[in-house]
């Protein structure tokens, strides 16, 4: 690449802010060549927060963070100047608030009578264990677009460990039999550790206040252009002489004109393909999320008319095609009066920010709630706290509310979760719960060929990398914040031919240690 080299992101997620960074850090390209074009009004993409405490704040989802996974996100954040602790990196500050906020969940999963779950085995029947090797060791060859469901049988999905393993990353019955096995292997280390999430790493506040803000402001300050409220609506494409496709223009759409931006041959383009909050909707305390679909969203559209034609590029339709089986809902709370979370701190035992996710396990859409150290969003007045819930079932009519979750407002979800505490609903007298609805929140998990993913740089592209959830890298896992990173610093390395070496992936599935441990615990 030349010193007048430009690169040019789709979307603002952390796919193309890491990519971007990586660019600057270890690629060489000056900030001032780097511009990202986001349709939305902020940058950050799933790893959103928002509102505030007289309307009610608002967090699509959380992520589980950890350090002894996460390889290149780390990587990343070392380099990234704290906003909050001068002289600290986002990784620095991160380690120092777990060393003092540690973890570990007393009251991981509860029954309908409320009671606390022993947890410190994982329920499995010897036919449970012989069927979760036998998954685990199979290749990806061997099961290829089938589901966990093909390969465990039901009582499996009765057991304390699928529990406590769905809800900690969020797999349905129906998802891919790959990512799940993929997991058990990736996260082997958990396995042991599940019932009090130990190994589950934290930040400080919410991940756009900790992740995100740090990162944009490093990025502004080196320069980078940020185009928002601006739509890219179609890649011009050509072949070069070796016959590999080069993009030569960007066509996108803001305040109403369309204009066609040109691409040199040694500019680069990176797009993030697919989007897991896509068609997001929020609700009120007095009413339920509006339900959207693909034709209200605009992270699609581009990824199929790229793919058209060019099966190098993915395959889309493998991912949303389906909402039933890829979506759940979530929900944010503020609160302005302590009862609630004295009460909860008091019968799980876990001060807030220690406990992880509370889980109710024979619920009907099946709920759990996450209590965070407080505050968990910068500027959050004192007196105020915030937590989330969310649920995998929300097709399903509540336990106390006699409607499906996805037809609640956010006083109806609180009227439920009251029920499972069997506290007075009084302690919701100050409340805003903002539920929200997310369709594609687990499509990536969705049954999928190896080639519906494209690689972070297809084999026939010249100048057009892929970072998202939505791309194939070996040995990793999806709906990961470390998934993202990874594509962008795979794809950022080699189109620039960096000398440096992407961090492996850590191989804790093939530690001696960690294998007797998760046996042990399997036993």
């Amino acid at each position: 690449m030349n010193s007048n080299t430009k690169a040019y992101l789709v979307g603002a997620g952390i796919g193309s802010l890491s990519a971007a960074a990586f660019m600057i850090r270890d690629g060489g390209i000056p900030g001032a060549n780097i511009t990202i074009f986001e349709t939305m009004p902020l940058p950050g993409g799933s790893l959103d927060g928002g509102g505030d405490d007289r309307a009610g704040y608002t967090l699509r989802g959380g992520r589980m963070l950890t350090t002894d996974n996460y390889e290149c996100t780390w990587d990343l954040f070392k380099s990234i100047p704290s906003l909050q602790h001068p002289g600290q990196s986002v990784f620095d500050e991160t380690i120092a608030f777990n060393l003092e906020n540690i973890p570990e969940s007393k009251a991981r999963l509860i029954d309908r009578n409320r009671f606390k779950v022993d947890v410190s085995s994982m329920g499995f029947s010897m036919t449970d264990r012989l069927e979760l090797v036998r998954l685990s060791e199979s290749d990806e060859e061997t099961l290829g677009t089938s589901s966990i469901t093909d390969w465990l049988s039901p009582e499996f999905f009765e057991t304390k460990f699928w529990f406590m393993w769905a809800t900690t990353f969020a797999f349905q019955p129906w998802h891919s039999a790959v990512e799940f096995k993929r997991y058990l292997h990736r996260f082997m280390k958990e396995f042991s550790r599940i019932e009090t999430l130990a190994g589950v790493k934290r930040t400080v506040y919410n991940q756009f206040d900790s992740l995100v803000r740090p990162l944009l402001a490093w990025l502004k300050d080196k320069g980078v252009v940020f185009v928002m409220d601006c739509t890219v609506t179609d890649l011009a494409m050509a072949t070069g002489a070796d016959g590999k496709w080069v993009v030569t223009g960007i066509e996108c759409q803001r305040e109403g004109a369309v204009e066609m931006l040109p691409v040199a041959p040694d500019d680069l383009v990176f797009f993030q393909n697919g989007s897991m909050t896509d068609a997001s909707s929020y609700g009120a305390m007095d009413r339920p999320p509006a339900h959207l679909t693909k034709k209200d969203s605009g992270g699609w559209a581009l990824w199929e008319k790229l793919s058209q034609g060019r099966p190098e590029f993915g395959n889309p339709a493998a991912f949303n095609s389906s909402i039933p089986e890829s979506y759940w809902a979530s929900f944010t709370v503020t609160l302005k009066d302590p009862v609630f979370f004295d009460q909860m701190e008091k019968f799980t035992g876990n001060r807030a920010g220690t406990g992880g996710l509370v889980t109710f396990k024979d619920s009907n859409w099946f709920m759990s709630v996450v209590l965070a150290h407080q505050p968990h969003f910068i500027g959050q007045p004192e007196g105020t706290q915030v937590f989330w819930g969310y649920a995998l079932h929300p097709d399903r009519i509540g336990d106390f509310v006699a409607k499906p979750m996805a037809e609640c407002s956010g006083a109806e979800i609180l009227q439920e979760l009251c029920g499972h505490l069997n506290f007075d609903q009084s302690v919701m007298a100050s409340a805003t719960c903002i539920p929200c609805r997310m369709p594609y929140i687990t499509s990536m998990f969705m049954p999928r060929a190896l080639a519906d993913r494209p690689l972070p740089v297809p084999r026939n592209s010249n100048n057009l990398a892929f970072v998202s959830q939505f791309v194939e890298i070996a040995d990793d896992v999806v709906f990961t914040v470390e998934y993202s990173v990874r594509a962008a610093q795979m794809a950022v390395y080699q189109l620039l031919d960096v000398a440096r070496e992407v961090p492996p992936v850590t191989p804790h599935d093939a530690s001696l240690k960690v294998k007797l441990e998760a046996l042990i615990k399997a036993f």
